[in-house]
């Protein structure tokens, strides 16, 4: 009879199970699930503000990636333009040293032409003056006789222009 007793329904027990299953429900609901739900939720929170903040980083980080591109190209061009300012100096110096030297080279041979000419004016004025002393020497063997001397110049002077005209 007690295994009877134990498969039949019982009213009061059926009354005290469901009391004390809805006690432990109210129980779990108000020192369980509150907590644990309100711990869910502020850590869904946290998760979203996370996200929120690694988004905003993104971003960040972007801009920061497209701020540095330009940067970049813009330091290249201006290293590009450096360059290109540099080189056109270094044209310009080079030509300046070119046009520099030429004209220094002009000057050294108009200076040699000058002394060459001075120089061809000295040995003629010399072979003249030799000339017109070997002229009056033979001239006064052949007569025999002494002209003076600025006599005898004029003479050969004449004839030495003479002889340059013809």
């Amino acid at each position: 009879m007690l295994a009877a007793n134990l498969l039949a329904p019982n009213a009061g027990l059926i009354f005290w199970i469901a009391l004390t299953f809805l006690l432990l429900l109210f129980v779990l609901r108000k020192f369980a699930w509150g907590p644990i739900t309100s711990a869910l939720s502020t850590r869904e929170e946290k998760i979203q503000a996370s996200i929120d903040q690694a988004e905003k980083a993104l971003a960040e980080a972007r801009r920061i990636q497209s701020d540095n591109d330009r940067a970049r190209r813009e330091a290249e061009a201006e290293a590009q333009r450096l360059l290109r300012e540099a080189r056109e100096a270094a044209e310009r110096l080079r030509s300046d040293e070119t046009e520099r030297t030429r004209a220094q080279i002009k000057q050294m041979q108009d200076q040699a032409q000058g002394e060459i000419a001075r120089e061809r004016d000295s040995a003629l004025a010399a072979l003249r003056a030799e000339v017109a002393d070997l002229a009056i020497q033979a001239a006064e063997r052949v007569l025999g006789s002494s002209v003076d001397d600025a006599r005898q110049r004029k003479l050969v002077g004449d004839f030495l222009d003479e002889l340059g005209r013809n």
